[in-house]
């Protein structure tokens, strides 16, 4: 699928202006169809990429017995 060469920012700005282009209601049935498939298509993708990074956080953020250890966020403090 050609979607999946696309960085997570371009698969979404394409769907924003899918359905940018779905709400103003002036395609034909035929052009609405096809648009409405290209966005689940690329509603999928943009999920599948969020998976994906939500799991290399949890591998990243392992604590010693293997299970995600989160810490409390500091704010915008840099780490050093």
């Amino acid at each position: 699928m050609q979607d999946k060469q696309l960085s997570f920012e371009a698969a979404l700005e394409k769907l924003e202006a899918i359905v940018n282009q779905l709400e103003q209601d002036d395609l034909p049935l035929e052009q609405a169809l096809e648009a409405f498939e290209k966005g689940i298509r690329l509603s999928r993708y943009c999920a599948q990429c969020l998976d994906q990074a939500e799991k290399r956080i949890e591998e990243l953020t392992k604590g010693p017995e293997g299970t995600p250890e989160l810490k409390p966020w500091d704010g915008d403090d840099e780490v050093t």
